[in-house]
């Protein structure tokens, strides 16, 4: 099921709102039940066939978890219970989303003809990574014993399961288990549906509308250099309307039970540098590689050199996440170069003067932009070859074919890049604050709220409206 749908808008949502809100009336287990199931349901109707995967996988990465959090086991024992726990994780992933890449290029290596077509379960990445950290998190002693629906819950809570973000035990568990969450509040209610119109408006308008632009560099056979950098320009952003607006959505609709999600987007396109962008895209994502792969490989602890060999690990490992294939290795690939081009440049020019601060941090936003483009190519490109025909266009100026259509690209393009860098993100306008559990302090204030409410309504409607065909988040393919 998918957020910007009628179904869900108009019979899904309220209706688990109600049993939620009616449950918590009398009980404070009964609505977390009830929101599970809801959770489970939710991922049912459009992947049935995996639900059973699902549910095996919360009920064993609990039983592992319970017996390193309760049974006294030695400290050898504990290492091979999380070994068992985590080797067990990534090898259903493997198996689900890895074997046929694995087999595609043995066949390449040995010329074989062995086919394996196995369908990838929805959110199986977000739904692995978020039980392997409370694994590591159970084997260091930083785990508190949990009743079995708050994990269900905490594991398929449906504004998160799909796509993220990557949720954290010791953040949301014990919000489920507070009795406050279990009645209505009539702000975080009003601040969720402004929130969701928001995401919706950018999912709906901004993301579906500029979509159709992104052919023009990735399905012509011979792009010239107008049209690739506008098929180019228009996939970056539709990725990040498309991602934006899930975000928002997933943390519009967590509000309305009363839930604060934590960020996973922060207008990641006003960075002035590959650090900071991974500061803001991504970000429960960059917390996972970094708390659970990038500092037990030892982080920038041995030396510079290790640093950025443990930085291309980590980044070559986080492009696979994203895709079995090529394109989403180099992706990695690059990003991990950026990185360690981006810690080098900070060791040898550790200071700027205060007179080229400003200028130094337009260079940087432009130059971060300009390699986070080109890297987008190879996310977006079907094959390695298709990417660097799209590439190769784009830096041959030579190529010009400006048509009526590629004017209109332009203007387009130049639009939603005014959007990007000079409007307000949503969690600013709201004042969202998820470490403080706090949004939207000038509405409870009641500042600007009629304009506030009447822009909106407007933005909703436009959402509603620009609910079309059956239009996926990009993100789902992950």
């Amino acid at each position: 099921m998918l957020f910007n749908s009628y179904p869900f808008i108009l019979l899904f949502l309220p209706v688990v709102l109600a049993g939620y809100f009616g449950l918590g009336r009398r009980s404070n287990l009964a609505p977390v039940i009830w929101l599970a199931l809801a959770s489970i349901a939710f991922y049912a109707i459009g992947s049935w066939q995996f639900v059973a995967l699902l549910l095996l996988s919360i009920a064993f990465n609990y039983g592992v978890g319970h017996l390193l959090i309760v049974a006294k086991l030695t400290p050898m024992q504990r290492k091979m219970t999380l070994a068992v726990g985590v080797a067990g994780d990534l090898l259903v992933l493997g198996i689900f989303k890895y074997a046929g890449f694995v087999t595609e290029n043995i066949n390449a290596l040995f010329g074989t003809h062995v086919a394996v077509h196995i369908l990838l379960p929805v959110g199986i990445s977000f739904y692995t990574f978020t039980q392997i950290a409370f694994l590591v998190d159970a084997w260091r002693g930083q785990v508190a014993a949990y009743a079995l629906p708050h994990y269900a819950l905490f594991v398929t809570y449906f504004p998160h399961l799909i796509a993220g973000p990557i949720l954290h035990h010791k953040d949301m568990i014990p919000q489920f288990e507070r009795e406050e969450t279990k009645h209505p509040d009539g702000h975080l209610m009003l601040c969720g549906v402004v929130i969701f119109a928001i995401g919706l408006f950018k999912k709906t308008c901004l993301a579906d509308g500029i979509q159709p632009l992104v052919a023009l560099a990735f399905e012509a056979r011979s792009p010239s250099f107008d049209q690739a950098w506008c098929g180019a320009l228009a996939y970056t952003f539709q990725l990040y309307f498309d991602f934006s607006g899930y975000s928002d959505m997933a943390i519009g609709i967590s509000l309305m039970f009363g839930i604060f999600l934590p960020l996973n987007f922060n207008s990641p396109y006003k960075a002035t540098g590959i650090i900071e962008f991974w500061r803001r895209w991504h970000m429960t994502l960059s917390q996972f590689l970094r708390d659970y792969l990038y500092i037990p490989l030892g982080g920038n602890r041995r030396g510079r050199v290790l640093r950025y060999v443990n930085l291309m690990i980590t980044m070559l490992l986080g492009g696979l996440w994203h895709g079995a294939a090529w394109t989403f290795v180099i992706w990695g690939a690059l990003h991990g170069a950026y990185l360690c081009v981006n810690h080098a440049v900070n060791a040898l020019v550790p200071d700027v003067p205060a007179v080229l601060a400003r200028p130094a941090r337009i260079a940087g936003a432009g130059l971060t932009f300009l390699a986070v483009v080109v890297a987008w190519v190879f996310f977006r490109a079907a094959t390695v070859e298709s990417a660097l025909r799209v590439l190769q266009a784009m830096a041959d100026p030579s190529n010009i074919v400006f048509g009526r259509e590629e004017i209109a690209a332009l203007v387009l393009i130049a639009a939603y890049a005014a959007l990007v860098w000079l409007a307000p993100n949503t969690q600013t306008l709201m004042g969202y604050d998820h470490g403080n559990r706090r949004v939207g302090e000038t509405l409870r204030a009641g500042r600007v709220r009629p304009l506030f409410l009447y822009a909106a309504s407007l933005v909703l409607a436009f959402g509603l409206l620009g609910i079309g065909s059956h239009s996926e988040f990009i993100y789902f393919r992950f």
